[in-house]
């Protein structure tokens, strides 16, 4: 049997899922231009997106060449797969402007250069928008029967619930992105997720009855999490690869608290590391589980990668504000959008300034004003029993005067009991 160093990286990455016949042949024949297509409805990726962006550059690394297509076409139409219902059409402003974000952020990924395997970007809008109706289905339609586009599974689940004929049509407008890179790239292969198999292989068909030629096709696992929920969502929602959306901060944490079972399947896919660190950090994560050296591998070269060296510093700065010992120096120089993140979800008080241009006795700041402890004796108590700090530093004085001096931001303060309980008190 032909071994491929590329589809032997894939394997033990678990990032091979499916592949047709021939490709291993193909790929050690000769440099193989490859593709991935990507969804133009958001204006950023997110890290559902980061395992077809791993195939383009594993397919990179291994001496081949990447195509990133991002469809402004196929955007307009909206494809089936894995869909239960039709979704919201996009305008082509909208998708214009979405590309242009989602091409950045690829940039961190993929290298553009002149380089013979160097990474091309594309948009299927390109070719599709001076393509007619008619022309459309009287050269390509007529190579596909009904029978064989319903027999996909794509097409197969919608059947019950009911399908526009505009999303029927996707896997044919896909399948011609491939004979037209086919053409004009001399594109070979195809790539994604396994729930794209019946698309891109509705692509090497057209191709082998357009043009007489072969093209291949490679699917990788579909990321899921042990629990069986869907990979890439956070309780708040997508986790973004656009720092606007997803902060540095969170993305971090997002990676740094995914279970061990989770961590340990996603390493591979996920790093650039090679077989053997993968390996020796995994032995250092199950020798001393406490320590989470797979979450901290994982959340460090993802945050570097998708934002910088910079982001991840400040991240895991910001992280042991609240987890660490000794951070109150720490905390006075985060800036207020890192703050807020950090105690995101935390109990809230609002007092006046006056209190404290006044100057107010914590026990009275505690429990009177912002109701964080039933009562003053018990601020007193809990004092005494080391159990109370004020903006992470400890207080051991039961009269201790809270002023405006001791502002976060100028309009802030941490309050905390125990270890665990916090409230953050806005100063107006």
């Amino acid at each position: 049997m032909t071994t491929n160093a590329l589809i032997e990286e894939l394997t033990w990455r678990n990032l091979l899922h499916d592949k047709t016949p021939g490709l291993e042949e193909q790929l050690n024949k000769e440099m193989t231009t490859g593709y991935v297509g990507f969804d133009p409805t958001a204006d950023s990726l997110h890290i559902g997106n980061l395992v077809p962006i791993m195939l383009l550059v594993h397919l990179q690394r291994a001496g081949h060449r990447p195509i990133a297509l991002v469809g402004g076409a196929t955007g307009m139409v909206g494809d089936p797969s894995g869909k239960t219902a039709e979704r919201q059409l996009l305008s082509l402003d909208d998708i214009n402007y979405n590309l242009e974000c989602q091409k950045r952020q690829l940039q961190k990924f993929l290298d553009f250069s002149d380089k013979p395997n160097g990474a091309i970007l594309v948009n299927n809008y390109d070719w599709f928008k001076e393509l007619g109706f008619l022309s459309f289905i009287r050269d390509v339609g007529k190579h596909m029967s009904v029978n064989y586009m319903m027999a996909k599974d794509s097409v197969k689940n919608r059947l019950e619930t009911g399908m526009s004929f505009t999303e029927f049509s996707y896997q044919l407008i896909q399948g011609y992105d491939f004979v037209h890179l086919f053409r004009e790239n001399g594109v070979r292969l195809q790539m994604g997720g396994s729930d794209q198999w019946g698309n891109i292989t509705t692509g090497t068909e057209l191709i082998r009855r357009m043009t007489g030629g072969e093209a291949y096709a490679l699917t990788a696992p579909l990321v899921k999490k042990a629990d069986g929920t869907k990979f890439g969502k956070s309780e708040g929602g997508n986790i973004w690869l656009d720092r606007n959306k997803t902060s540095p901060y969170k993305f971090y944490q997002f990676w740094l608290n995914v279970s061990d079972e989770d961590a340990m399947n996603w390493f591979p896919i996920f790093s650039l590391k090679n077989k053997e660190e993968i390996e020796s950090i995994i032995k250092a994560h199950q020798d001393a589980p406490h320590t989470r050296a797979v979450q901290h591998a994982l959340a460090e070269e993802l945050t570097t990668r998708v934002h910088a060296a910079e982001d991840l510093q400040q991240a895991k700065e910001a992280s042991s504000v609240l987890f660490g010992k000794n951070t109150s120096e720490q905390l006075k120089t985060l800036d207020e959008a890192l703050l807020l993140e950090i105690f995101e979800g935390v109990p809230q008080a609002n007092v006046d300034r006056s209190l404290l241009e006044a100057g107010c006795p914590i026990a009275e700041l505690f429990a009177d004003y912002s109701n964080f402890f039933p009562s003053r004796g018990e601020v007193r108590k809990m004092i005494k029993g080391g159990g109370v700090s004020l903006n992470k530093a400890k207080v051991d004085d039961t009269e201790l005067v809270v002023n405006t001096s001791d502002l976060l931001q100028g309009k802030y303060l941490l309050a905390q009991k125990g270890k665990k309980e916090y409230c953050l008190i806005l100063v107006k």
